[in-house]
């Protein structure tokens, strides 16, 4: 632009040159003897701001061309900086898929428990926005166990498609939050805690007295499975009526100080309490639950175990009658036959001792039926589905009330196991009941890692370690922090109390922030 403005300058006069105005004739007189000086619109002073323009122009664009040349030479790769964050490495990236599945299937764990009792209060029509976000978030945390698993199994093949997986992890994890989270205030305003806990704490209280009557039932029929059948046949749910009893214990005491901090004018107090406590009534109805479940399913595997024997025996006689048809070769097949007939004869003879497990012996079954690979009866097919089904039910309770310390390979597995079960999955029973066991075995050595780092505050605050193990309050504070409610990560430990005013200390001895 500054040589654009020279040139012009210079130019100037030579576009004007041809329009001088006509001047009057002089009157004739003596030609002078030296001729004036020729003017030809230009002057050295003229010429002044020219040069400068033209010389500012060229300084700029030095100076342009140097900090570019200066700009490409420090940069790595065309338009990053150098000062970016380095990525995440394999290992690093990994953890973070790891918690990002814990941590996303916490959330939705935690937000069926209150969501179940919001639609116990407002009904199934009401509470429709929430059903469908948890189902979403459902949907998002089934992809990323998915994908997980296929991680897992080495399926993409160079590091490339590994870290974009792992990425995909997080990012459907992080999907499932937010889709929690985007309800969690419409929620509150649907409950208003804030303004009234009356109608809140009688349906919390409704369901404990029903728990607690249920729990006492559930004691005599756990003591009633160990004398109908094997030992067996119970283990699944071995100490489920004494935790039920320590999450109503918890419950009880924190109904009684939500009550009390309604009664004092402390809404947010009741309201923290009144979460921790249907925290406590949801997990204890989970474990009398499994109890009341495992009864009605050993009892429906004993009147099936006849008629699955009876079907397994037909499919034994087809194979030996159509052994060609199948793809085993002759000496396995016979291998395989010889191991069926063992195992329906061990069952018979089971029947005919004393105590035994339907379940287990119905598994045998369904098992060894299924090596021959032709085809299933419908007695030994739904005999599958229902040892399937059972396993992944107390796979599912177990990570439930222990979700404070499982970790993401154990709900990775049992997510694999729900999947497989359902008709889209391939309705496998066998594969379903064989990761359902396997979840539960790495969650069972979780727990027994994890320990009970609270146990020392049993003696302050009834039930705090098992509520802490099974997630219903969040390790943050020094009293084990809120409980957990309806939302994602960034919403679902909302119900904190509030900070004291000022900058104070406590007088010694007396209560601090968070205690509960």
């Amino acid at each position: 632009m500054g040589a654009f403005a020279g040139a012009g300058w210079l130019l100037l006069p030579v576009t004007t040159a041809g329009g001088d105005a006509p001047v009057p004739a002089s009157p004739a007189g003596p030609v002078a003897s030296a001729a004036a000086p020729h003017q030809d619109g230009t002057s050295t002073p003229d010429l002044v701001l020219p040069l400068v323009a033209v010389g500012a122009a060229g300084v700029l664009a030095g100076y342009g061309y140097v900090r570019r040349t200066r700009r490409a030479r420090t940069r790595t790769t065309p338009g990053v900086v150098p000062a970016a964050p380095p990525a995440a490495t394999p290992l690093e990236a990994e953890r973070q898929a790891r918690a990002a599945l814990v941590l996303a299937d916490d959330c939705v764990r935690g937000s069926e428990e209150e969501l179940s009792f919001v639609r116990e209060l407002f009904g199934e029509k009401r509470t429709e926005p929430f059903n469908r976000a948890l189902l979403a978030a459902r949907t998002e945390l089934s992809a990323a166990f998915a994908i997980w698993r296929r991680y897992e199994a080495g399926v993409p093949g160079d590091a490339g498609a590994g870290r974009q997986a792992l990425v995909g992890v997080i990012g459907r994890c992080a999907e499932a939050g937010r889709r929690l989270d985007a309800e969690a205030a419409e929620l509150d305003r649907l409950r208003g805690l804030e303004q009234d806990t009356g109608e809140a704490l009688e349906v919390a209280e409704r369901r404990f007295r029903e728990l607690t009557a249920r729990t006492a039932a559930a004691q005599h029929t756990a003591a009633g499975l160990r004398e109908w059948y094997a030992l067996s046949a119970g283990a699944a749910v071995a100490g489920h009526v004494e935790q039920a009893k320590d999450r109503l214990l918890f419950a009880t005491s924190r109904l009684n100080e939500a009550r009390q901090a309604a009664d004092a004018g402390d809404p947010a107090r009741a309201v923290r309490q009144l979460r921790a406590a249907e925290g406590g009534v949801f997990q204890a109805g989970v474990l009398v639950g499994g109890v009341e479940r495992l009864a009605a399913e050993l009892a429906e595997a004993a009147a099936l175990v006849p008629a699955a024997l009876t079907g397994g025996e037909a499919e034994i006689a087809e194979a030996r009658k159509n052994g060609g048809r199948t793809s085993l070769a002759t000496g396995e097949l016979h291998g395989r036959l010889a191991h069926a007939d063992g195992v329906l004869a061990a069952v018979r003879a089971e029947l005919t001792r004393g105590p035994y497990d339907p379940l287990d012996a119905l598994r045998r079954v369904a098992r060894a039926v299924e090596r021959l690979e032709v085809g299933r009866s419908g007695a030994v097919t739904a005999a599958a589905l229902l040892v399937a089904r059972g396993q992944v039910g107390v796979a599912e309770d177990f990570v439930a009330v222990h979700r404070g310390a499982v970790g993401a390979e154990a709900r990775a597995v049992l997510a694999e196991a729900v999947r497989v079960l359902e008709p889209e999955g391939g309705g496998r029973a066998d594969e379903a009941d064989r990761l359902a066991g396997q979840a539960r075995d790495l969650a069972e050595r979780d727990v027994r890692a994890h320990g009970s780092p609270w146990a020392e505050a049993a003696g302050q605050a009834v039930g705090l370690p098992g509520a802490v193990l099974g997630g219903i309050l969040l390790t943050e504070e020094a009293e084990a922090g809120p409980p957990v409610s309806f939302g994602g990560p960034g919403t679902r430990g909302r119900r904190r109390l509030p900070e004291p005013a000022g900058p104070t200390e406590p007088a010694p001895g007396g209560p601090r922030a968070g205690t509960d």
